[in-house]
């Protein structure tokens, strides 16, 4: 979550939304090994401009060992959008690694493709069978994936914590504006 272009388009779209069932889920690591502060700025940007109307969801993905949780470092490069768009490779989204670092990813507009992956991995996030992510997706984010993720019980999706420290609204712009120009 580093492009200032990605970070303003979903900023604009949060705040005028093209539809009432516009939502946008972010699967993010807890602890990135690089980018903590820009990806943190740039969700507390996001966080603002939801405005509490939980169009955006940011969370993380734990993995249980009995009674203990651990973190599951999420370094997937993956975006899908509204079931007919996905790209995915070992670039980040933003302008660095899409023009500047030797990276490479694969765009589709297979619709039964990106459907059926978004449907095999919401089943595989959410611990659920596709039958029941297979929904129209606000309806899935807001009756499992918010649910899953606000509860503390043990499920391994989780909120992704510290998304709304002020100190950091300030530096995701501007890392992401000395990184990707």
């Amino acid at each position: 979550m580093w492009s200032p272009e990605i970070t303003e388009t979903l900023i604009d779209k949060l705040r005028n939304p093209p539809h009432d069932r516009f939502r946008v889920v972010l699967v993010l690591p807890r602890k990135p090994s690089n980018g903590a502060d820009t990806t943190r700025g740039q969700l507390g940007r996001l966080l603002e401009a939801d405005d509490g109307n939980h169009r955006l969801l940011a969370v993380t993905l734990t993995s249980h060992d009995g009674e203990s949780k651990v973190a599951v470092y999420v370094h997937a490069k993956l975006a899908i959008i509204d079931d007919t768009w996905m790209t995915v490779g070992s670039a980040n989204l933003n302008e660095h690694s899409l023009f500047n670092d030797t990276e490479a990813n694969v765009v589709t507009d297979d619709a039964g493709l990106v459907k059926d992956t978004r449907l095999r991995l919401w089943a595989e996030h959410l611990q659920l069978p596709v039958s029941e992510v297979d929904d129209e997706p606000a309806d899935v984010i807001d009756r499992l994936w918010r649910p899953f993720a606000e509860s503390h019980e043990k499920h391994r999706l989780t909120l992704l914590p510290g998304v709304s420290r002020r100190v950091d609204r300030l530096q995701g712009p501007l890392r992401g504006l000395l990184v990707d120009g």
